[in-house]
């Protein structure tokens, strides 16, 4: 049953395994005071001795942001191997982004804005920012094997570069400009063929 109560007399649960620390954090506290609605939608799930079964951090940014009522969902007659499997599955994301709607239908700044995590660096940034700079002591082969077959990815996009960068597990290469600054390079990489495949078929 939802309903709304003080929040000085709901308890975190200090065996809950997840926790957002530092800028993100800070980010769930804006996002609270920005869109206070949204936790009437939302609400905190307590078991009946109002410990926090699901959004103990949603609690904590909560306490932050100076918010003294919130609504919570009372889950009654839970055993505690249920309690523990609901903390679990309450906090897996089974899905995936589609990145190219991402980029191209929502403002980036927002969804930053509002804690979407998007995997860039700040040297990923910088790349961004400034794309004709050239200046590179990289140094890639441009000779193929003729020993094997290839074939070869183009990404017009940097999110979709950067979506393939997570895909396919591939670590940010490191390049350095004229002034000596390390920063990311979008240059080429070999794979190994059958893992890419297997890769690809299991996000199918």
């Amino acid at each position: 049953m939802k309903k709304q109560i003080d929040v000085k007399n709901i308890k975190e649960n200090p065996e809950n395994p997840r926790y957002i620390k530092d800028e993100r954090f800070d980010k769930l506290v804006k996002s609270i005071k920005d869109f206070p609605d949204m936790l009437e939608k939302r609400p905190l799930v307590l078991d009946e001795n109002k410990m926090v079964l699901g959004g103990n951090m949603r609690l904590k940014a909560i306490k932050k942001a100076g918010i003294k009522k919130v609504w919570v969902d009372i889950a009654k007659g839970w055993s505690d191997d249920q309690k523990k499997e609901f903390i679990i599955k309450d906090n897996i994301g089974y899905g995936e982004w589609d990145w190219d709607i991402l980029a191209n239908e929502w403002d980036m700044d927002a969804l930053d804005n509002w804690g979407l995590e998007v995997f860039m660096s700040e040297d990923d940034i910088e790349e961004m920012k400034n794309p004709e700079n050239e200046d590179t002591d990289f140094a890639f082969s441009q000779e193929l094997d003729d020993e094997c077959n290839y074939v070869v990815l183009k990404f017009n996009k940097d999110i979709d570069w950067l979506q393939a960068k997570t895909l396919f597990g591939l670590k940010t290469v490191r390049s350095k400009r004229a002034v000596g600054k390390s920063w990311s390079k979008g240059v080429g990489r070999v794979l190994d063929g059958i893992e890419a495949i297997k890769k690809i078929q299991n996000e199918s």
